[in-house]
């Protein structure tokens, strides 16, 4: 999966991932995801892709209070809370919830 952006440090460091994983017994597909994920995860945490910001909305198993607060503004962003670009964390917590709760979902 190599990437045109990526430098040759991140192509081995995906290839080292890659290898690691099928040692593992992980599906080539998966090993490739992993690899992948990896290396675009330490690009963005190093602040070498355009967008900073992670992309996800955190793993829908954690309570919204364990997420990180942009992984709750891309949460807000899917249920259409107005005003999310100006809460911060708390804010989006206490929206988040009432939206829950008034989709009967809590």
């Amino acid at each position: 999966m190599p990437q045109t952006a990526w430098t040759t440090k991140d192509e081995r460091k995906y290839e080292h991932v890659k290898d690691s994983e099928l040692k593992r017994g992980v599906a080539l597909a998966e090993a490739r995801e992993i690899a992948g994920r990896t290396v675009n995860k330490e690009r963005r945490e190093e602040g070498r892709t355009p967008n900073r910001r992670t992309t996800g909305t955190g793993n829908p198993n954690m309570p919204y209070e364990q997420r990180t607060r942009d992984e709750l503004y891309n949460v807000a962003k899917v249920e259409d809370i107005r005003g999310r670009g100006r809460m911060s964390k708390a804010d989006l917590v206490r929206a988040l919830n009432r939206k829950k709760a008034s989709n009967g979902n809590g």
